[in-house]
């Protein structure tokens, strides 16, 4: 069965339904025309999902995903050999063209997780309204039962005696009662194992929600990406009429410009100048964090970009004295009434030598209100998690400098990097790191229904978007 050639199998699938062949099929097969077969595939996956059952559809599904995670995998390694050849027109157009493949590849792949992560909420929630519907009917019988005990129990032992017309009945009825005792155990057992069983498939149900909800934000991130890959591609081509002399004049410009990006100074709120850095020193400081905890350069300067514009805006209340302040009078138990965080931050400041009323913290005001605030630095900490959470501590044993400060730029870099790092984003795969954003702002790696009324969506994808440009200055050589 595995030596049938892929196209019949697959007309087979397409007019006579055999699923479970092309799954083996696709599995196994080494055609040149995979890709075009897994494409026909995609295009033709609802109206085939509609008349396939579940596990048919599913195995599809999971096949052609494996093809295109192989076909991403194969052109991320092309893009690493291109990029360490010579640096000519046409070695950066074969970078490009691959670049634009691998993301259609993982726009695909993502476009089948989707699918199937949709299949497994309806066949979970199938299963809750199953389940749903048989706590009903038991606990319908179980009202009965109820009732009729309840009826019974209105009349005595001696009553039943009495009126029965020998001692056969009356024993007959007595052992009804614990008949009607039995069965109303058993059905209250059913329902508490049906309840704990529900509120699994519940669960189950908000872990693929969450599953498809980063799927469909990576999708966006990865069609933005390749949009800006074909911008790029046609804006050389037009600057340089194809011609090898004009994209070497080209290059030198774009080069000259990356130059000018790195003498661009990030003015770090409340450091002395001496801590001022540039952005190429902040990638050099990211690429020391890298090493440290795994977390990818761009991610993390994308990250701060989102919380402090890596540290131009270390907050706007308890900052008298600073040069830009917004709110000099606010001071921390005004704009976080938390006597724990207040207990931390006390502590944190006289640590430093810092005026408790002068350390300037973050604050969020919206109709003349302050909505929330209190994190610290270029990295936004809360104190109780600075201290409490022992990030305090782990980077002074990294950098051996004590105490360590959330003000002080190496220390919040650091810090930050950790923090992302024990939510998973050390893999360096998008998903991770939607997940760890998502725990910087919420605390939890799911975005929740509070979390997404505290912004998490747009904080998140904010985030994505700014590392997607920082990996571009990265892979154009504008950082290094």
């Amino acid at each position: 069965m595995f030596c049938k050639p892929f196209k019949l199998i697959l007309a087979s699938v397409l007019f006579g339904g055999l699923l479970l062949p092309l799954f083996l099929a696709i599995a196994q097969a080494e055609s040149p025309d995979l890709e075009k077969e897994c494409g026909a595939i995609l295009e033709k996956l609802d109206e085939e999902c509609n008349k396939l059952g579940p596990e048919e559809c599913k195995a599809t599904l999971e096949a052609c995903e494996s093809f295109y995670q192989k076909k991403s995998d194969g052109y991320k390694g092309e893009i690493g050999t291109i990029q360490v050849q010579k640096k000519t027109l046409q070695n950066q157009i074969s970078s490009l063209d691959t670049k634009i493949k691998s993301l259609n590849a993982q726009i695909n792949k993502n476009n089948l997780l989707v699918k199937d992560l949709n299949l497994q909420l309806d066949d979970t929630q199938s299963s809750i309204d199953k389940t749903a519907s048989k706590i009903d009917e038991i606990q319908q019988e179980l009202a009965d039962l109820i009732q009729l005990q309840y009826e019974s129990d209105q009349i005595s032992p001696i009553e039943i005696l009495l009126t029965g017309e020998n001692f056969s009945s009356f024993f007959e009825q007595v052992v009804e009662l614990d008949t009607i005792n039995d069965r109303t155990q058993e059905l209250l057992g059913n329902i508490k194992g049906l309840k704990t069983n529900l509120e699994g498939q519940q669960n189950s149900m908000l872990d693929e929600k969450e599953g498809l909800e980063k799927v469909v934000m990576l999708n966006s991130l990865q069609k933005e990406e390749n949009a800006k890959l074909q911008s790029q591609k046609q804006t050389i081509l037009k600057d340089t009429k194809g011609k090898e002399a004009l994209y070497q004049q080209y290059l030198k410009d774009t080069e000259k410009k990356a130059n000018e990006i790195r003498k661009k100074i990030f003015e770090l709120a409340q450091v002395s100048g001496s801590e001022a850095i540039t952005l190429e020193q902040a990638y050099t400081l990211a690429l020391e964090v890298e090493r440290v905890t795994g977390v990818r350069p761009a991610f993390l300067l994308g990250l701060l970009k989102q919380e402090s514009a890596i540290g131009q805006n270390v907050g706007q209340c308890n900052c008298n004295g600073a040069s830009v302040c917004r709110n000099p009078n606010l001071h921390f138990p005004d704009i976080n009434p938390s006597k724990a965080q207040f207990a931390a931050f006390q502590k944190i400041t006289t640590g430093l030598g810092m005026d408790v009323n002068k350390a300037p913290v973050s604050c969020y005001i919206d109709g003349g209100k302050v909505q929330y605030g209190g994190a610290m630095g270029p990295a936004q900490f809360m104190p109780s998690t600075w201290l409490d959470s022992g990030y305090k501590s782990r980077v002074e044993e990294i950098l051996n400098i004590r105490p360590a400060s959330p003000w002080r730029v190496k220390d919040a870099f650091l810090a930050a990097g950790l923090y992302l790092s024990d939510n998973g984003a050390s893999s360096q795969h998008q998903s991770d790191e939607i997940g760890a954003a998502t725990a910087y702002l919420c605390g939890t790696r799911t975005m929740t229904n509070a979390c997404i009324r505290s912004g998490g969506k747009g904080y998140v994808y904010a985030i994505m978007q700014f590392a997607s440009q920082f990996q571009g200055y990265i892979d154009q050589g504008v950082l290094k």
